[in-house]
């Protein structure tokens, strides 16, 4: 008993810590492991923007481009910024010791970090952070608040503040509308987060698209093996319900004389 106990544990953990955070409706990402355009824009991303204070110490370079459809020199060129060679990890060269001195603690390393926190909570994490005036690095998160982190995209997403202006209000998650004339009902409500016009490089939908192919590339690297194991996983199934045919008519073989 004590041993079912403690697998319930493991198994539920996860969705326990999630619902101990809280937080803001998380919105939900499509990934696609299969389209190679976004996995190489979201690499790029990657270590042009992760990689100066989060490693990927469990992915290999070689590794990364093979699978994402990378020549080997085009790799190095482009997405090796730190003399490193095609087959070593992709590590960096702050030191743990140096990290905690500057922030307070050490980054951490992003191979897995989409099997930990989910590539729902990633791709809100990146597009929430706002200017916050008290906290030391000038901004806030809402979705992980007060993030001991800057905001490393600033330049590409532009100026987010929080404010407040009116939604629609909400009942069980639908939409709530005046019974009479149809007209939304809305709220004040101030912890709503609005992008200045014309502050980023890029505009909004794209800077989406840069965050979507991001979460893409890491939730690739948390399970390089996921396409190759529901591959097999379907031959497998299929081979059991074949097999599951043969083993049903050689027991009613068997059985049939049996009264």
């Amino acid at each position: 008993m004590k041993t079912i106990i403690a697998l319930l544990v493991l198994v539920f953990l996860p969705a326990l810590v999630l619902a101990a955070e809280g937080g803001p409706e998380l919105e939900k990402v499509d990934i696609d492991l299969t389209d190679k355009p976004a996995l190489q824009d979201g690499a790029r991303t990657f270590v042009n923007y992760c990689m100066g204070c989060h490693s990927a110490k469990f992915q290999r370079y070689e590794r990364v481009a093979d699978d994402l459809g990378i020549p080997h020199d085009m790799m190095l060129e482009k997405l090796v910024f730190t003399g490193a060679k095609i087959g070593d990890h992709m590590t960096i060269g702050m030191q743990p010791a140096d990290a905690k001195a500057w922030f307070g603690a050490a980054p951490p390393d992003l191979t897995l970090v989409a099997r930990v926190r989910g590539t729902d909570w990633l791709y809100g994490y990146l597009r929430s952070f706002y200017e916050d005036p008290t906290r030391p690095w000038g901004v806030n998160n809402l979705v992980f608040p007060n993030v001991g982190m800057p905001n490393v995209l600033a330049g590409l997403q532009g100026r987010q503040v929080m404010g407040c202006k009116q939604v629609q209000v909400q009942a069980e998650g639908k939409n709530q509308y005046d019974p009479l004339t149809g007209a939304p009902l809305t709220h004040e409500a101030c912890d709503q987060l609005t992008l200045l016009p014309k502050t980023g490089s890029l505009t909004p939908e794209q800077f989406d698209e840069k965050i979507h192919n991001l979460v893409t590339f890491l939730a690739y690297s948390a399970n390089p093996n996921k396409l190759a194991s529901e591959r097999i996983g379907a031959y497998v199934l299929l081979y059991l319900a074949i097999l599951f045919i043969f083993a049903y008519l050689l027991k009613r073989e068997y059985w049939k004389d049996v009264h």
